[in-house]
C-alpha cells in the first residue's frame, strides 16, 4: 500500500506547484500498486495494516511535494538537518513518555554500532539528503514514483546476500517488470514533455 504514494503525489503535487493534475501521472501511478500488489498479493486479513500503509503513504507524499517546494528556497543540506533533527527529537520525546529508554536499550555488540553508524550516515543521512538535492531536477511525483523500486531492489539484495533461502516466485517478476516500466515510460514521458517545451520556446 506503500506504492500508494505516487497515485496521492499525482493530487498533491498540482495543488502546491499550481498546476492541472495530469491524468497520465494518475494511470502511471495505478499502475505501480497493480505491480506491487502481484509482487506481495495483499490479503484482506491485514486491513488495519493497510489502512496505516495508506495514512503513511498519503502523508510520505505531502512531505515529498513540500520537499520539493523548500529545496528552490534552502539548501537540501539544511532542510534535512532540520527535519531529521526533529526526527530524532521526536522519536526520543516518545521514548521517554512511553519509559522504553533503558540501560539494556544502548547495550549493544561493537558490530551492531558499526552497522548503525553505516545505516545512520550512508543509508539515512547520506540518501536523505540526496533525495532531496534531486528534487531540484526531478518532480516530486517522480521521486515518489522511483522510491517504489525500493523492495524489488531489497528483494534481490536479499536473493544475492542469502542465495537460495530466498526463493523468487513468478509473481515477483512479473510486479517488478511493471514497476520498472512504468518508471522508465514515466521517464521518457517527461524528457519528451521537456524537449516539445524548449522548442516552443525556441
Amino acid at each position: 500500500m506503500m506504492s500508494t504514494g505516487a497515485f496521492f503525489a499525482s493530487f498533491i503535487e498540482p495543488f502546491f506547484f499550481k498546476r492541472r493534475i495530469k491524468t497520465i501521472e494518475i494511470v502511471l501511478g495505478l499502475l505501480v500498486i497493480m505491480g506491487l500488489y502481484i509482487i506481495f498479493n495483499f490479503e484482506s486479513q491485514y486491513t488495519l495494516g493497510i489502512i496505516y500503509a495508506l495514512i503513511s503513504a498519503f502523508l510520505s507524499a505531502l512531505f515529498s511535494v513540500l520537499n520539493g517546494l523548500f529545496i528552490k528556497k534552502h539548501e537540501a543540506n539544511t532542510i534535512s538537518f532540520y527535519q531529521l533533527l526533529f526526527g530524532v527529537l521526536g522519536v526520543t520525546i516518545y521514548l521517554l513518555f512511553t519509559q522504553k529508554f533503558s540501560i539494556e536499550f544502548f547495550q549493544l555488540q561493537t558490530s551492531d554500532w558499526i552497522y548503525l553508524f553505516i545505516l545512520s550516515s550512508i543509508c539515512t543521512a547520506y540518501a536523505f539528503i540526496a533525495s532531496v538535492q534531486v528534487m531540484r531536477y526531478l518532480t516530486p511525483y517522480t521521486v515518489m514514483l522511483t522510491i517504489n523500486l525500493e523492495p524489488i531492489y531489497a528483494i534481490i539484495l536479499a536473493l544475492l546476500i542469502f542465495g537460495e533461502k530466498e526463493q523468487m516466485n513468478p509473481e515477483f517478476y512479473y510486479g517488478a517488470c511493471i514497476v520498472l516500466i512504468v518508471v522508465l515510460l514515466n521517464g521518457v514521458l517527461k524528457n519528451v514533455s521537456s524537449i516539445k517545451k524548449k522548442i516552443i520556446k525556441k
